[in-house]
Order: structure tokens, then sequence, then C-alpha cells
């Protein structure tokens, strides 16, 4: 794959992950739990993770982020997206780099949904100077691995389909 069309690609991915965006902000669901969301924007990064390596995939993360914030965000919001973001690309590439054979698509995708609220807590805590915050973990825990299984089963699908057009070599 020639840098321009990787480039092209990385584009289009940072550009879908802010479409998911800016659509689940529509969305009037948060499983009762203030500041839950469903994280299909994260279906992306899993996507480049498997497609890029770990410059290509943090490059679509940092973007992401950035551009999102830019259309309608503040500066906690981005502090929470960014911290949560980046942990969570974090641990799910060193997963995947380490354990390849023994974690599927879908037990990544969970992780990696656990470590992103892991992060934003972790900020908030920062953020407001109390750590009490913590308390709040065990709730958005429950609707992480939620959304990380449906999030990973999306991503199965979206690489067997690109696995099979054959354009794509999937990592």
């Amino acid at each position: 794959m020639s840098k321009t069309q990787k480039l092209v690609i990385i584009s289009l991915l940072v550009a879908q992950a802010l479409v998911l965006h800016l659509v689940e902000r529509m969305i009037p669901f948060n499983f009762g739990i203030p500041g839950a969301k469903l994280g299909l924007a994260n279906i992306i990064t899993l996507v480049s993770l498997y497609l890029f390596g770990f410059k290509e995939t943090l490059t679509v993360v940092v973007l992401r982020t950035l551009m999102a914030n830019l259309l309608g965000g503040n500066v906690s919001g981005f502090l929470f997206s960014i911290s949560g973001g980046l942990l969570s690309f974090f641990i799910m590439y060193l997963i995947k780099r380490i354990a390849r054979e023994k974690v599927s698509v879908i037990g990544l995708s969970i992780v990696g949904a656990v470590f992103h609220n892991i992060g934003q807590i972790l900020m908030a805590a920062f953020v407001i100077h109390n750590l009490n915050i913590v308390i709040y973990l065990p709730a958005l825990l429950i609707s992480a691995v939620a959304t990380g299984l449906f999030v990973g089963i999306t991503v199965n699908y979206i690489l067997k389909f690109l696995k099979m057009t054959g354009l794509f070599k999937i990592s």
C-alpha cells in the first residue's frame, strides 16, 4: 500500500469515526447511567487496529477526538475523551500484540470499553481532585461490557467483509 493510499484510508477512517460520533450524540440512550454512551466511534478504532499498526491507529484516535470536540465539545469533554481513548487504545494494542491468538475481536473490544471508562474516571478524579468518583465505576463497567460486546460483534462482521474483498490484509 502506498503512502497516499494509506493516508486516504486513514482520512476515511477518521471521517467515519466522526460521523459515528455525531450519530451517537443524537441517540438519547445512556443505559440510565449519566455519561454512558454506546461508543460507536470505537468501531473505527478497532477496525484501524486490525488494518494498521500503532502509529496509524493512534493518529485515528487523536484526530477523531480532536475533531469531535471541535464540532461541539468543551475542554472537560476533550480531557475525558482523550484520556479514555488513549488508555483504551494502548491497552488494546498491547493485548493484541501479546495475546493475539488468545483474545478475540469481541474480547478486545470489551477490554477497550472497560479501559475507556477507567481512563475517564481517572481523569475525572484528577480534574475534581476527589478520588470518591471511583464509586461510579462499577455502573460504568457494566455498560462497558454491553457496549464493548456490541462494538466487538460489529467489528467482527466488518473485518470479515474486508477480508472477503481481498483489498486489506487483516492482522
